[in-house]
């Protein structure tokens, strides 16, 4: 059945600042069986409609709508933006059907089959996944329009029946990846956070051939290092657990989880190693703790934040272990001078920034709450969220 919403705006709790809408109050659409009327565990088996720890989604532009159904070890396609809650997916890659799970489908690694699907994104008129526990990212050049279409093209092993982490070497290339979580492509550049070897990979073009070298590495002084935090202390050119990208105002955003924190570099890096600008969830690039090192959130900490998306001139995070969405609004190029440890400017998923209970006090999933929200992606007036530790995806409408 359809739901009908009120329409009043998401408004910040922020004194000072209650006149700023962006998000109608609660998700138009719930994706993922209905489970919300028990505290009782239940098996989720693998149907057309169930999902399982989902961690990624993304509408693309030809108008298909797509879900990293993660637990489930496969892709769900829809063709057009679902309209309902709990509409059926129409196709599914990397299971024989609906009603299978297991990763790699239980077999060996092939063109159409993945192990832990994390990131997912549109890139020009295909479509790329990070298919995390293959180390590897697949790439279809041609939006899949049936079940279990073979990806195209693979990025961190030289073809698709291998899956081993760095190639199963104990150093890594520029063509290699060790969980590789998050994937992102604009203007025809293509990055991948792999995760693993503590480090973000830019193509400056989409790559054309399989096991392709990446340009640039962020998080690294070169291709051949891994070593967390660089083996040192954080600072502004290190990463410990990279996850997700996204363009904001020009600038490259990326989730660094492990260090609780959001960096912003000054642009589009083009140099390996470029430190970062700026980072929110921290007062310094040298502090890392969850929250500030205080039990409690506020609004200027981060607890594991998974997701960044941009969304016009606003910046949104998916703070994962709080369990809330954060906002930071630029109006025009944002002075990255001043933007280390500024509060945000939107909270969604908590009662206020003192908050952090999964679906606000660890009560059942709402249609505006979120336990373990994972990633975040914007297709027009579309905010799509990865609620993971709710099973679901939540489909928003801006406003």
């Amino acid at each position: 059945m359809r739901v009908s919403l009120p329409l009043h705006p998401i408004r910040s709790p922020i004194a000072g600042v209650s006149d700023i809408s962006l998000l109608e109050p609660t998700a138009a659409v719930i994706l993922g069986d209905d489970r919300s009327e028990s505290f009782l565990p239940e098996p989720l088996q693998p149907r057309s409609t169930s999902l399982f720890a989902p961690r990624g989604a993304c509408l693309t532009e030809s108008g298909q709508f797509w879900v990293s159904d993660t637990g489930h070890h496969r892709l769900l396609g829809w063709r057009s933006m679902p309209q309902t809650d709990h509409q059926p997916a129409d196709w599914v890659i990397g299971q024989p059907d609906f009603q299978r799970e297991g990763q790699n489908a239980k077999g060996q690694p092939g063109r159409a089959t993945v192990s832990v699907p994390t990131g997912i994104c549109g890139c020009g008129n295909g479509l790329a996944v990070a298919d995390a526990w293959n180390h590897r990212v697949l790439i279809w050049k041609e939006m899949p329009q049936d079940h279990n279409v073979p990806a195209d093209l693979v990025l961190g092993q030289a073809d698709f029946s291998q899956n081993q982490p760095n190639r199963g070497e104990q150093e890594t290339r520029a063509d290699r990846l060790h969980w590789s979580y998050g994937v992102f492509f604009q203007e025809g550049r293509l990055f991948v956070a792999d995760t693993g070897n503590r480090r973000v990979l830019i193509w400056n073009q989409m790559p054309e051939e399989n096991g392709q070298p990446a340009d640039v590495v962020l998080g690294q002084a070169d291709m051949t290092l891994r070593n967390e935090n660089r083996g040192d202390s954080p600072t502004a050119a290190s990463l410990r657990w990279g996850h997700s990208i996204a363009i904001w105002q020009g600038n490259l955003v990326v989730a660094d989880a492990g260090n609780n924190r959001v960096m912003i570099w000054d642009g589009i890096p083009t140099e390996n190693n470029t430190p970062c600008a700026a980072v929110l969830g921290q007062t310094n690039f040298e502090q890392v703790e969850l929250n500030q090192g205080v039990y409690l959130p506020s609004a200027t900490s981060l607890n594991m934040p998974y997701g960044v998306a941009a969304l016009k001139d606003w910046l949104l995070v998916v703070d994962t272990a709080n369990s809330r969405l954060l906002g930071w609004q630029s109006d025009g190029q944002p002075d990255l001078h001043s933007l280390t440890g500024r509060p945000a400017d939107l909270l969604l998923g908590q009662p206020h920034f003192r908050s952090k209970g999964e679906n606000r006090d660890y009560g059942l999933p709402q249609r505006d709450s979120f336990c373990w929200c994972y990633g975040i992606q914007i297709c027009g007036d579309w905010v799509t969220i990865a609620d993971s530790g709710n099973n679901r995806v939540l489909l928003w409408r801006t406003s």
